[in-house]
């Protein structure tokens, strides 16, 4: 299936919004809660699937190709949104936290695929088959940050990731380059992906780099961000008294007084 050629502008710098524009007829699809805004005459419908699935499979077909988004951890379910109006319209999707949202033309990367984090996708032009990737190795499912499965985006159109943090797009030519597991955002054809141990046992526990690292090797392109989801996630808790965190302020003195009201 040829994807809907779609025109996009990125807004902002650290927390981006990407907005589409539409010709009549033409339909992005999305994750669910990724839309930030639209102008009237869109249509949108929440539909099983990414729309690439062969017809004729009857409904068994059609689970068994959108079931296996549940092992990513998203839903089944995709919106699909389309211009039904006579001019040209225009859509926003904000990405779930601060980062930047990376556009890819997918036609022109090895096979028309990008591998990327289970939670990466946040949009991308109809006809964009939005897939899984099994690790191969027991290795990858264990130990790297993104479990047993990759989601793989294929197609010959846009398709747009988001990663937090600043990020870093890296040419492969033969080299090697190890990576913290959860600072891999994505990577194409081409590149061999694997997870090895992080040094001796005294640097793996007390290095405060992890345990294993991601190692990718070959030619192609990889995309990095500075900051992971998880790792924010992480700081956050242990800052946080509801869960046990400490209490941890600027201007300490006045925090304890003003909890002391709050009691």
């Amino acid at each position: 299936m040829q994807s809907h050629e779609i025109d996009y502008t990125i807004i902002g710098d650290d927390i981006q919004i990407i907005e589409v524009e539409l010709d009549p007829g033409e339909t992005v699809i999305a994750e669910a809660g990724a839309m930030n805004y639209m102008e009237e005459e869109i249509r949108f419908e929440a539909k099983m699937g990414d729309g690439t699935e062969p017809k004729g499979g009857g409904i068994m077909g059609l689970l068994k190709g959108v079931g296996k988004r549940v092992l990513t951890g998203e839903s089944i379910f995709m919106t699909h949104f389309t211009n039904a109006g006579a001019g040209k319209k225009h859509i926003a999707f904000a990405a779930p936290y601060p980062g930047k949202i990376i556009p890819v033309d997918l036609s022109g990367m090895e096979g028309g695929t990008l591998y990327c984090q289970k939670d990466a996708f946040l949009c991308a032009a109809l006809g964009t088959s939005i897939g899984i990737s099994f690790s191969q190795k027991l290795g990858r499912g264990f130990f790297g940050g993104e479990g047993f499965v990759l989601q793989k985006l294929t197609g010959d159109g846009m398709a747009f990731v988001h990663a937090g943090g600043t990020i870093v797009k890296k040419e492969l030519h033969g080299e090697k380059l190890l990576v913290d597991t959860g600072c891999l955002v994505g990577f194409t054809q081409g590149i061999d992906y694997d997870i090895q141990q992080a040094g001796n046992l005294k640097s793996m526990f007390f290095g405060g780099e992890g345990l294993f690292l991601a190692t990718l090797q070959g030619h192609g392109t990889v995309y990095l961000q500075s900051m992971p989801f998880s790792r924010m996630a992480d700081r956050i808790i242990d800052h946080a008294p509801s869960v046990g965190g400490d209490e941890r302020e600027e201007g300490s003195l006045l925090g304890n007084i003003a909890t002391l009201f709050e009691k």
